[in-house]
């Protein structure tokens, strides 16, 4: 019996024993050799410190990453401004005006920006800084609201402000009513005054209800004198009525060239929704002034009727500044003083136009002697050019 008992005891002891120990010795087996017995805290603490570096990296890379966006947008951003600077300065050149351009751009995008201002100041006249006053300067110098000045022979634009600004253009349409009234009638043709024409306000001259005045006389009496009764007679003869003249005028306007004019009197009279430009105004008198008619009318300081009366030019412009040939003054309250008139001086010729003006024949005078030195610094710098052009044909040609 005892020979039975002591081996079962002894198996049951070892069964027991195993199971007490296992788990330890499968962790003890689980561990790397010479490591420390790893309990379930010092586990927690490993995955904790794993998980605060893993999420330290990851706002490391994002931060990264907004500093990379940061500075391409940086970039970005100074590469737009640098761009609209740049096209700022095109388009300040194809006018006239200087511009800044950011010196912190390229050397390539200074040098673009150069060769482009140079093409605009040949094709425009426009100056150097060193030969004249920027148009800055000048427009320090003005009354006026608005101004412009053209080449009258090429159409190209000498100096711009504000010159598609609509206003009143006063006397001014007057250019109008001269002009279809040369195209339309004979000069020798009665044109008779109806009460409407003969109580038109000043200036006028005076014409009389249900009278007859020579077609030739009228016309003077509109491009010299300014006569707002002559311009209502004359459009009463040419259309039946003001109103019907007026529309024929928008329309001539339009022919001309002219996209911005709008009559509603045959005199320039205030009238709501009438109105013109700086630009339409040089328009509209380039292209008068090629009827010689027309031309030999406007720059006449006076005429005498077919009755003795002496009618006088308004423009003063003809006795007052050098190489004036032609031009037309207006006045409202509305419109302030305008004007707009043909220069000549050594072969080059020049429109001027303004409106709003305060002092007109000052402002006149300062844009006529800008328009002429502005072409004559042109004209210089393509007689540069040319000669350079040529020396380079020679250096070409002897070196082939």
């Amino acid at each position: 019996m005892g020979c039975f008992f002591y081996p079962r005891f002894f198996a049951v002891a070892s069964l027991v024993l195993s199971l007490i120990f296992s788990p330890a010795l499968t962790e003890a087996q689980n561990q790397p050799a010479g490591a420390a017995p790893v309990n379930s805290s010092s586990k927690k603490s490993v995955s904790k410190k794993a998980a605060t570096q893993k999420k330290a990296a990851t706002q490391k890379k994002a931060t990264a990453k907004k500093k990379v966006t940061a500075k391409k947008k940086a970039t970005n951003k100074q590469k737009a401004t640098a761009k609209k600077k740049v096209t700022a300065a095109k388009k300040a050149t194809a006018k006239g005006k200087a511009v800044p351009v950011n010196k912190t751009a390229s050397s390539k995008k200074k040098k673009t920006v150069k060769t482009a201002s140079s093409k605009r100041v040949k094709a425009n006249f426009a100056p150097q800084p060193a030969d004249l006053d920027s148009p800055a300067d000048l427009r320090g110098r003005l009354t006026c609201r608005s101004a412009f000045i053209m080449d009258a022979r090429t159409g190209q634009v000498i100096y711009d402000r504000h010159a598609d600004v609509p206003g009143q253009p006063a006397s001014t349409i007057k250019v109008l009513t001269g002009l279809i009234a040369v195209e339309s009638l004979n000069g020798n043709e009665l044109v008779s005054a109806s009460s409407y024409a003969a109580n038109m306000p000043a200036s006028k001259i005076n014409l009389k209800k249900g009278a007859y005045y020579q077609a030739n006389d009228l016309i003077n009496a509109v491009l010299l004198s300014s006569a707002n009764d002559a311009s209502v007679a004359l459009a009463e003869k040419l259309a039946g009525s003001e109103q019907a003249f007026a529309r024929l005028m928008t329309k001539k306007a339009e022919a001309l060239g002219a996209q911005n004019t709008i009559c509603k009197s045959a005199n320039g009279l205030t009238r709501p929704g009438q109105q013109t430009t700086a630009r339409d105004l040089a328009t509209l008198f380039n292209r008068a002034m090629k009827n010689p008619e027309f031309a030999e009318r406007m720059a006449a300081s006076k005429a005498v009727t077919s009755d003795g009366r002496v009618l006088r030019s308004h423009n003063k412009a003809l006795w007052t500044v050098d190489g004036a040939v032609g031009g037309k003054t207006g006045f409202t309250n509305a419109a302030g003083k305008t004007y707009v008139g043909k220069f000549r001086r050594e072969g080059r010729e020049i429109i001027v136009a303004l409106l709003g003006s305060a002092s007109m024949w000052t402002d006149v005078a300062t844009l006529v002697e800008y328009g002429f030195t502005r072409q004559e610094t042109a004209g210089r710098q393509k007689t540069d050019e040319h000669a350079m052009a040529g020396g380079l044909v020679r250096v070409n040609g002897s070196a082939t």
